[in-house]
């Protein structure tokens, strides 16, 4: 009886020790779980800012959630090819957005903003997802990447920044090249309008009686003044009624790198701009206008919208009012 006892008690002891055993384990496998998630690299990539240098993007380039978008458009008159330019040399990696085709198809005004369904097409098919950090660059130093970049942000794409200097910079620091057209595979892009950053003729219209905006015209002061001719057909000379100049050139060097935070703070404040009020950027077709915007964000103005008809609408039309 004794050793029946005996043998009882091992089994009971050995079933004990079993059972600690195995709730000892699960805290372990409870502990690795979150390590293996944040080891999800990629996706957590710190933005540097909404202007990025060429070193930055020389050393990040082949992260996987950095893409690089060449973003160049010239005007018509020049009868330059910016497709054809972007396949003799681009960055490498980088895919083409068209800004002509890229748009609202449906109007006669040059590359007004398409809807948010036909921008969301036009990503997925160049390879771009919602996920990623986007550099749009152009082969002149900041022009109409700045487009780009505003257009990205328009449709709620807030990870996006613009080359300082652009393609220029890039080549004259011999930096490497890629050819022929690029071919991405298609990836998920979600676009959705915020209308915050966008102005039409009606609300441009009504601000001429209310002033709740400053409007700022990145036109050429010929142009804004109406003594040069507008470079296309059919359009009035002048400006809209109570607004400033700015050309956009005047806030980038002359190798194509925007000025620095304090002289693009001098620039705006001798062009009379008060900067605790909003400001609607202006200018031909709404490319340099994109500057002008851009400009201001760096400085930190936070209600900045980009008027998208731009001269080509308001000067266009014998309904509007003009200012010479």
């Amino acid at each position: 009886m004794g050793s029946r006892s005996r043998s009882r008690r091992s089994r009971r002891r050995a079933v004990t020790v079993h059972r600690r055993g195995k709730r000892a384990a699960r805290p372990t496998a409870r502990k690795t779980a979150p390590r293996r998630k944040a080891a999800r690299g990629p996706a957590a990539l710190k933005s540097p800012g909404v202007v990025v240098s060429t070193e930055w993007l020389a050393a990040n380039l082949a992260n996987p959630r950095v893409r690089a978008v060449d973003g160049t458009w010239h005007m018509p008159q020049l009868q330059r090819d910016a497709r054809r330019e972007f396949e003799e040399a681009h960055v490498p990696g980088a895919v083409f957005f068209d800004i002509d085709e890229i748009a609202d198809r449906t109007t006669a005004l040059p590359h007004m903003l398409p809807t948010p369904a036909e921008f969301s097409r036009h990503m997925s098919a160049l390879g771009l997802s919602s996920n990623d950090f986007i550099v749009v660059y152009d082969t002149r130093g900041v022009v109409s990447a700045a487009r780009v970049w505003w257009t990205f942000r328009a449709f709620g794409h807030g990870r996006v920044a613009v080359l300082d200097g652009g393609l220029k910079k890039w080549r004259a620091e011999n930096r490497p090249l890629a050819s022929g057209a690029a071919t991405p595979a298609a990836r998920r892009f979600r676009a959705k309008l915020r209308p915050a950053l966008v102005r039409g003729i009606e609300q441009m219209r009504r601000n001429i009686e209310t002033r709740r905006e400053q409007v700022l015209d990145a036109r050429s002061r010929g142009r804004f003044y109406g003594t040069e001719p507008e470079p296309r057909q059919g359009l009035r000379p002048g400006h809209i009624p109570g607004s400033f100049n700015l050309p956009y050139d005047m806030l980038y060097r002359p190798d194509g790198t925007l000025l620095p935070p304090e002289g693009l703070k001098e620039a705006f404040r001798e062009a009379g701009l008060d900067s605790r009020k909003p400001v609607a950027t202006t200018c031909g077709s709404g490319v340099t206008a994109s500057i002008l915007a851009l400009g201001l964000h760096v400085i930190g103005h936070k209600k900045v919208a980009v008027y998208d008809g731009s001269w080509t609408e308001w000067g266009g039309r014998a309904d509007t009012p003009v200012e010479l």
